[in-house]
């Protein structure tokens, strides 16, 4: 089975020191109230085909009656599939999701007959690094760029369909794809339907329906809670696929505040990481506290005992949320 590239790292969880964490302050990420993880959550929306990404934004808002929700990438209003969508103070969160690599499962339709050896030639071409060329309606500049093809697997070919599924770099244009691999086979194609199956950590196993929301959301208001958390999922759900370090109590509101995290404060850190990597500073309950880059590897931060570990670039967690140390 393919992978994308996050998950093929397999990492693991290096403690560099015991600490505990006092029960007073914060919570486990799955055991916030209802109206906070409707505030700090994300939903892994299948999107259904007609409206654009936007639209659908919109109406995860109407439906949970809240002021602000964000999707992480856009879907052509006649695509459906993973349509990760953050809402409240979780908006900032889908930035995370734009370096992670996504999935799609494409039927291609050839305009005459190509024999398979062929097409499997054709789409070995089209793996790797390629030189791409937004289409002409598109969110972005028109301008050649270079984008990664993880994986192209042909799952069926019935006459001139082909079904294939594609694993890529954020911003790789699957319907332009097909354009020009119709052209390096010298008898033209189009992308006839196609459904994004992963979006970094969110994938087609557990999305849900915007009917599936709104149903939900009706039986909290009755009493019943359990569907609307199946719906949506801690903030923490949106940074699987990054690394992720662990800080003591003290540290938190340092953090909270703008700080960059320095060795001290460090408690646990997953393997494999390098410098300059995204990472997850999470409290020792698993709550996201920051976004940052690694300025120490894995093995600096457990060897050193002073310096400058992490820089934030993000906050999500309020001041005041743990003591000041």
């Amino acid at each position: 089975m393919s992978l994308l590239p996050f998950e093929q790292i397999k990492r693991e969880v290096l403690v560099k020191r015991e600490a505990e964490t006092n029960p007073k302050f914060g919570c486990n990420p799955f055991e916030r109230k209802i109206p906070d993880l409707i505030e700090f959550g994300v939903i892994n929306l299948n999107k259904p085909k007609g409206p654009t990404s936007h639209m659908v934004s919109a109406y995860v808002q109407k439906i949970l009656q809240i002021d602000k929700a964000g999707h992480g990438g856009s879907l052509d209003p006649g695509v459906t599939g993973v349509l990760p969508v953050a809402m409240g103070s979780a908006t900032r969160v889908v930035q995370a999701l734009l370096t992670a690599g996504k999935e799609y499962v494409c039927i291609m339709h050839l305009h005459y007959d190509v024999e398979r050896a062929d097409l499997e030639k054709a789409l070995k071409e089209f793996t790797g690094k390629i030189m791409q060329m937004p289409p002409v309606k598109s969110a972005v500049v028109r301008k050649e760029r270079e984008r990664e093809v993880y994986y192209l697997d042909i799952l069926e070919i019935d006459g001139k369909d082909v079904l294939f599924r594609m694993g890529s770099q954020a911003g790789t244009y699957v319907r332009k794809l097909c354009h020009d691999v119709g052209k390096r086979l010298k008898v033209g194609a189009h992308m006839a339907e196609l459904i994004r199956t992963k979006a970094g950590p969110f994938t087609e196993k557990d999305w849900v329906s915007l009917q599936d929301l709104e149903d939900a959301f009706v039986f909290w208001k009755d009493g019943n809670e359990k569907f609307l958390r199946h719906c949506i999922k801690p903030v923490e759900f949106a940074v699987q696929h990054l690394a992720k370090v662990w800080v003591q109590d003290s540290a938190v509101d340092t953090i909270c505040h703008g700080a960059s995290l320095n060795v001290p404060g460090i408690v646990k850190i997953e393997t494999g990481i390098d410098k300059d990597d995204n990472v997850a500073v999470l409290t020792l309950k698993g709550e996201l506290v920051a976004l940052g880059t690694a300025v120490m590897t894995t093995e600096q931060v457990m060897t050193e005992q002073k310096g400058f570990a992490v820089r934030i670039s993000k906050v999500f967690m309020l001041p005041g949320t743990y003591p000041k140390s």
